[in-house]
């Protein structure tokens, strides 16, 4: 199973490893990640494999927001993401 992050809002240094370090910590292996920033805004999304995950995903993000609190986070299972962009 798959889940999607994304994460927004004023850029900063160590933003990319923050979020790195939470998916390690609870086993969510990165699949895929791709970022920009804009100006002074950042923006990044996340795949990341949760078959191994030894917390909720409400967890994770908890955790992933308290890492970045200045940023804006979202997770979601793949298959919430995948309903809600389906044509």
């Amino acid at each position: 199973m798959k889940a999607v992050i994304t994460v927004t809002g004023k850029d900063t240094v160590g933003i990319i490893a923050d979020v790195a370090a939470v998916c390690a910590k609870y086993r969510a292996n990165i699949l895929d990640i791709t970022q920009s920033v804009l100006s002074e805004y950042f923006a990044m999304i996340m795949l990341v494999d949760i078959d191994k995950l030894n917390c909720s995903l409400d967890e994770m993000k908890n955790n992933i927001e308290a890492a970045v609190p200045e940023m804006k986070v979202h997770v979601m299972h793949e298959d919430i993401f995948n309903s809600m962009h389906r044509i």
